[in-house]
């Protein structure tokens, strides 16, 4: 996860509000032959962005807006994408229709909030776009019916960079935003994802999901029970987000996976595994090891220790099971938050993906 920076931060613009700008755009074009530039949208929450135009394009039944999107000071992996609309006269009394076009991802499981075969572009930049339509349309004593296919150059490869191919969504990106905003390190997104994961994983009957907290532990956990891409949940630093929406989506068996340090934060209670958010108490890992028959140099060690992994080698250099005790509080943590009805193991892997402490030993 990038380093947020100091000072105020920028915010931004979703691919869902520039794509809605470019397809107002272009169906203003389409219906009095030019296009606004800049164009204004409302969103959601009831501001009025504007955007200029990149690219522009009239033909006799299609027209084309393109907007360079802007996130703001959010290291988003679309920050600078060239957002493209295409719209196209449709026939009468079919509405507002939507297309994949290059970049842009398809639905192929279900669980989202679209049907399999849908082009990824989420229900609120469907309503901004079918809002801008119908208020053109009725200005202008238009039907409104039109196709508006969005495409985004490159967004297969950036989509490489997403949990899109893990949640179903292939061939590109998907075009988010519930409210139009990007709120840098606001971390949404991210959460937006876990959620979304878990949906899927449900819809496909799967009673085994596996939580990790980095890329090793993820694959350490793939590899010891075989399971699918899907059945996988990109937890990182959030704890909390994946765990609150399991209590409410329930999956028979959950196996969270990590490394010492973040799974010794969730052990003492945090729930928010950012290390700008929460801190490795090594006084705390220090009785630990004393309540585990350690000496009173080694907890002292411990104690005044640089690195959780520091204190993980004093326990086994000592032969003390500190990776297992943390994983058995980690699970009684998550457990807590989840309120029963899940089983849970904690699973703590070492840098080679060499399982160190199971709970369950």
């Amino acid at each position: 996860m990038a380093r947020k920076p100091s000072g105020a931060l920028r915010r931004g613009w979703t691919t869902g509000a520039c794509a809605s700008a470019a397809a107002k755009a272009a169906y203003a074009a389409l219906l009095c032959g030019r296009f606004p530039d800049p164009v204004g949208i409302t969103l959601p929450g009831g501001q009025s962005p504007s955007f200029a135009l990149a690219r522009e394009r009239l033909g006799q039944a299609e027209a084309m807006a393109a907007i360079v999107k802007d996130a703001g000071d959010d290291p988003d992996v679309t920050h600078a994408a060239l957002v493209v609309a295409t719209v196209r006269r449709a026939a009468p009394g079919t509405g507002v229709t939507f297309r994949a076009g290059a970049g842009v991802g398809t639905v192929t499981r279900p669980g989202l909030d679209l049907e399999i075969g849908e082009p990824a572009i989420n229900p609120a930049p469907r309503r901004m776009m079918r809002a801008a339509i119908a208020a053109l349309a009725e200005n202008h004593g238009d039907g409104g019916d039109v196709e508006i296919e969005i495409s985004i150059p490159g967004g297969a490869g950036m989509a490489r960079r997403t949990m899109n191919a893990r949640l179903g969504i292939t061939g590109g990106l998907s075009i988010l935003g519930t409210t139009g905003i990007v709120v840098p390190f606001s971390c949404a997104s991210w959460i937006a994802a876990i959620h979304a994961g878990i949906d899927v994983a449900r819809a496909a009957d799967l009673h085994h999901v596996a939580a990790a907290t980095g890329s090793v532990s993820e694959r350490a956990v793939q590899r010891l029970y075989a399971l699918p891409d899907h059945a996988l949940l990109d937890m990182g630093d959030f704890a909390g987000g994946l765990l609150k929406y399991l209590r409410d989506h329930p999956i028979p068996e959950l196996t969270i996976a990590g490394g010492f340090a973040k799974i010794a934060k969730l052990a003492a209670g945090h729930l928010d595994l950012h290390s700008g958010r929460s801190q490795v108490d090594y006084d705390w890992l220090a009785g630990l090891l004393r309540s585990l028959g350690a000496d009173e140099a080694t907890a002292a060690a411990a104690g005044q220790a640089n690195t959780a992994r520091h204190v993980l080698e004093l326990a086994r250099q000592g032969g003390w099971p500190l990776a297992a005790r943390v994983a058995r509080l980690a699970r009684e943590a998550a457990v807590g938050v989840l309120n029963g009805g899940i089983s849970v193991e904690v699973l703590i892997f070492d840098r080679q993906g060499n399982l160190v402490g199971p709970s369950d030993d």
